[in-house]
């Protein structure tokens, strides 16, 4: 997971977000789906674009699809 190969907490990510830490776990696991906002309150906490994790995303389901 990115925000643990660059040794930031939930904590953190969530403070600096705006966010509460459940939200960020939540999204985290896959338990729910985030907004655009709250992507990008994401990923701005971790001082990284949106755009390669979304393209990286869509490779994992392409994948996935074809199995």
């Amino acid at each position: 997971m990115k925000r643990e190969e660059m040794g930031v907490s939930m904590n953190t990510v969530a403070e600096r977000a705006g966010l509460s830490h459940s939200t960020v776990s939540l999204v985290e696991r896959g338990l729910r789906k985030p907004t655009l906002d709250t992507l990008l309150r994401i990923t701005g906490a971790l001082e990284i674009k949106l755009w390669p994790l979304i393209r990286d995303g869509e490779t994992v389901q392409s994948k996935r699809s074809a199995e």
